[in-house]
């Protein structure tokens, strides 16, 4: 029987199993990789559901006891494979997949409901309060692993900082002696039980302060352990398989369709009030120079495959350049430019990767451009453009023919594909939302029928 001390609401005990392995710390990393993919996802509902306690505890001073039940059992879950992996390599026995208290594996967490939380607390302990206790948990898992809790957001890493150094001494101890040292056990529990007990008040579920307290071994101080048989686990569980499935593929919904929805809305508000008068949306202006007569922008290759020349048309819309003084700006084929440009004193401009790189070609001075007939669109100052198929380039000189050409640009586009675009993101980000927030509710409240 275990008699838990007065006050404290987080209990974390673990029994160091004999006859360890020599070798099998060396593989965990790979045989807990499906744990670590669970978890991911479980750790998604963790955080969503934390958002939802906030306001829950916030407005009515209660944590929802379902959603206090599912993010127990993640923190379980969770310390379980890190007992086994490389928060501890205290015990060979592979962690079950359950949310469920197994109180028969050798690692075991429990957290007291409470049955009021402060309204007040909740605003500030999650993030100012625990700062002290970030820092030292930090130094432990390195980062602040168990806990980094940002905008009610707590990620976990079992792994690195002292823990996960201290645990890897253990497996070299493992390898040549076949013993793990108790010294060293006692001394990385403390430092998990720290984690979690920060962990616990960070995840919003009690209002008792971590103490500043190194509390070693396995066991919690002032608790008596008898050794006969565990308790069966309960065999009735809110948290099914089924059900806890239900909720992460409603909060994958959720997150999937929040930015499936909001790239809607927001390429939606833009093509509602970022056009100009003349209905062209615009990049912002970015200023070129070249010590010679010209700047050569290229190339842009335009392929009219069958049947989707009319998807990119309708994409793309007109094409127009800007330029902030007046420049002449002409829009050619590829080769016609490269023809007229031949033997001419100017910079190629090379946009790739969003970086501006320069190649200058040596040569005399450009041809007058207004005498030439290749071009398929040119202007001072600003040219107009109906993107057809074929490879093409742009040519920015001085109206007077000098050398030195300094500009800024604007590329402008209709975009008429924009709206409808934005339109079927918007909708189908909010189907998907509602089928998460569907599926979330199902099995929250089967779970709670179930509990």
């Amino acid at each position: 029987m275990t008699t838990l001390p007065a006050g404290d609401p987080v209990q974390v005990h673990a029994r160091r199993d004999s006859g360890l392995s020599r070798w099998l710390w060396l593989v965990k990393w790979f045989l807990a990789i499906p744990h670590y993919v669970v978890l991911a996802f479980l750790w998604l509902g963790f955080v969503v559901f934390s958002a939802v306690a906030f306001f829950a505890i916030l407005f009515t001073g209660r944590y929802p006891r379902v959603l206090f039940d599912y993010n127990v059992g993640v923190l379980r879950w969770t310390w379980r494979v890190a007992y086994y992996a490389y928060g501890a390599l205290a015990t060979d026995r592979y962690p079950p997949f359950s949310l469920r208290p197994e109180p028969d594996y050798p690692a075991t967490l429990d957290i007291a409901y409470p049955e009021k939380l402060s309204r007040g607390l909740v605003l500030v302990k999650w993030w100012l309060l625990a700062i002290p206790h970030y820092i030292i948990v930090g130094v432990f898992l390195g980062g602040g692993s168990y806990v980094a809790y940002q905008t009610g957001e707590t990620v976990y890493n079992s792994g690195g900082g002292l823990v996960g150094l201290l645990a890897l001494f253990a497996g070299v101890a493992l390898l040549f002696t076949g013993r793990y040292p108790k010294g060293l056990f006692d001394f990385v529990l403390g430092m998990d039980r720290w984690a979690l007990r920060v962990a616990a008040y960070a995840g919003l579920m009690t209002d008792v302060y971590p103490p500043f307290r190194f509390d070693m071994g396995g066991d919690e101080p002032g608790t008596t352990i008898d050794q006969s048989p565990p308790p069966a686990p309960p065999s009735a569980s809110g948290w099914s398989a089924g059900r806890t499935a239900a909720a992460i593929i409603g909060v994958l919904l959720l997150i999937t369709g929040a930015a499936v929805g909001g790239t809607g809305g927001f390429t939606l508000w833009a093509d509602a009030t970022q056009r100009d008068s003349a209905g062209y949306l615009s990049t912002p202006p970015q200023s070129f120079h070249s010590n010679g007569y010209a700047l050569e922008f290229g190339t842009l290759e335009l392929h009219r495959a069958e049947g989707d020349w009319t998807v990119v048309d309708r994409w793309l819309g007109d094409v127009r350049l800007k330029a902030a003084e007046d420049e002449f700006i002409g829009i050619g084929r590829t080769d016609e430019v490269a023809r007229y440009l031949s033997g001419v004193d100017h910079d190629e401009v090379d946009m790739a990767d969003g970086q501006v790189t320069y190649v200058h070609r040596d040569g005399a001075a450009a041809p007058a451009p207004g005498n030439e007939t290749f071009w398929a669109a040119s202007g001072v100052g600003t040219v107009s453009w109906h993107p057809e198929a074929g490879s093409w380039s742009a040519v920015v000189l001085n109206v007077d023919g000098s050398r030195a050409v300094d500009t800024e640009l604007t590329a402008q586009a209709t975009v008429p594909g924009l709206r409808p675009l934005s339109i079927g993101l918007a909708v189908s980000g909010a189907v998907l939302a509602l089928l998460g927030a569907l599926l979330v509710t199902a099995a929250v409240l089967g779970a709670r029928r179930r509990s």
